[in-house]
């Protein structure tokens, strides 16, 4: 068995599962906690080992892909503490097998060269990946597999959040799927305006980038957020919320020692 474990902005999402299968054993969600010390995630993690009835010490590995670098060494003594391994990170010199075809490779977030990786080995390419976390992502692998490029757009709870703090009556609401898309009270055109908004925005891309790339693409969407839009949007849409898992356990095989 092996840790695969996604540091975002917001959330930590870990998950045991076995490296040669791919069996998902089971997958937590953390706070992304910049005071927490490797201390406090080993325990939190232990606990998570007993509850799901997992054997700590059966662990083989781990690897991480992190946006938070601070986050990146506290896991690492984290899984030090709790299993006695070493973790691989995603990053500068481990083998991914993407051809990333941008300016500055170096540039691009490990979360979105894992999410990648996951996409052109499962999917038919070319592929459009959303990743909807706290920000919005778009990686573009094109039908050769190279990594083209993408977007990075404002996410939608800081979006809902930016709304509501900058303006003096609109209240700070949850993201929920409204009844209709026009809205006939203050929270409803929220609820509007942020869902179909943004699964507008993303069909209007999809649109766009389809009309760049010459084809039809293989659209996957990914990150928390995803279920909670996609299902508005009008476009052909997969929704994987294990992509990132998938990913690392594939850069994990290639880089193990």
């Amino acid at each position: 068995m092996i840790i695969a474990i996604d540091i975002g902005n917001t959330n930590i999402v870990l998950g045991c599962l076995e490296p040669d299968t791919g069996r998902l054993l089971f997958t937590a969600r953390l706070s992304s906690d910049r005071v927490k010390t490797s201390d406090e995630y080993a325990a939190l993690m232990r606990n998570m080992f007993i509850l799901n009835q997992v054997e700590r010490h059966d662990i083989e590995g781990s690897i991480i892909s992190s946006v938070v670098p601070t986050l990146t060494v506290t896991m690492k003594d984290a899984i030090r503490q709790l299993c006695g391994r070493e973790s691989l990170i995603v990053g500068a010199g481990l083998k991914t097998g993407l051809n990333i075809v941008m300016d500055n490779p170096a540039q691009l977030g490990s979360d979105l060269v894992t999410d990648a990786v996951a996409a052109a080995a499962e999917y038919p390419k070319p592929i459009l990946i959303f990743d909807l976390g706290t920000a919005t992502t778009l990686s573009v692998v094109d039908k050769r597999g190279n990594y083209v490029g993408g977007m990075i757009i404002p996410g939608i709870a800081i979006s809902l959040e930016a709304l509501s703090s900058h303006t003096s009556q609109l209240p700070h609401i949850n993201l929920e799927g409204p009844k209709r898309v026009i809205g006939t009270n203050t929270i409803d055109c929220m609820k509007s305006g942020i869902v179909y908004g943004n699964a507008a925005m993303i069909d209007g891309i999809i649109e766009r980038v389809s009309q760049e790339l010459g084809e039809k693409p293989t659209v996957v969407a990914t990150g928390g957020l995803a279920p909670n839009i996609t299902k508005y949007c009008k476009s052909d849409i997969i929704c994987d919320g294990e992509l990132i898992l998938k990913g690392l356990r594939i850069l994990y095989n290639k880089n193990k020692p």
